[in-house]
């Protein structure tokens, strides 16, 4: 698929694939360059807490696999990329927004107000209320990767149903680092199967 393909056509013929040639393989540098470009999603004050592990090494695919309810996918996928969400991520504010006035997009004095301020605001936030935007930030971004690797040529198949505490334990995250997601990506073995979806008279409301 190349780079030309329209966005809605990408869109439409991205399936969700879980049988993968085993033997595929997909570079390190083609991953880190698919979120590079990913990471251009927005987020929560563009506080960007999403954090990705990319598991390539099969031993370790085969090991979460005992907590990922055995999941054909995750062991014969070229790569597993586990998304996390940081909710310390908060820390990171004022480099963030000192970085936006280098670059000219924003005022020095506003730039760093607005760290200040999400300093302040998610610094204060209670853990419940961080750890739904990390969610939901993470939607986001995964969604861009799905997209990019069904135009890069690649499938996907994300993944919410693993143990999350077993795979944090195994993983040996940090705290503030709470996995949410893993994207099976590869070549596909066997064709996905399509999925309907409910009339959109059914879905779409306007106002009130």
């Amino acid at each position: 698929m190349s780079s030309t393909t329209p966005v809605k056509q990408i869109m439409q013929e991205r399936k969700s694939v879980r049988k993968y040639n085993a033997k595929t393989k997909i570079s390190r540098e083609t991953i880190v360059q698919l979120l590079q470009d990913a990471i251009s999603a927005p987020s929560s004050s563009n506080m960007q807490p999403w954090r990705f592990i990319v598991i390539d090494d099969k031993e370790i695919q085969k090991n979460i696999n005992f907590f990922s309810f055995n999941q054909e996918q995750i062991e014969t996928a070229s790569a597993i990329i586990a998304v996390i969400g940081d909710i310390e991520m908060y820390v990171n504010a004022e480099e963030i927004y000192a970085k936006n006035a280098e670059l000219g997009y924003m005022p020095e004095e506003i730039a760093k107000k607005l760290g200040q301020d999400a300093l302040a605001m998610y610094g204060s936030a209670s853990t419940k209320t961080l750890e739904n935007i990390v969610h939901f930030d993470a939607g986001l971004v995964s969604m861009q990767i799905m997209l990019l690797a069904k135009e890069m040529g690649y499938d996907t198949v994300p993944m919410g149903g693993f143990d999350k505490t077993k795979f944090a334990e195994y993983m040996e995250l940090p705290a503030n680092e709470i996995p949410i997601l893993l994207i099976a990506i590869g070549e596909a073995a066997a064709p996905a199967y399509g999925s309907s979806r409910l009339p959109i008279d059914r879905i779409v409301r306007f106002n009130k």
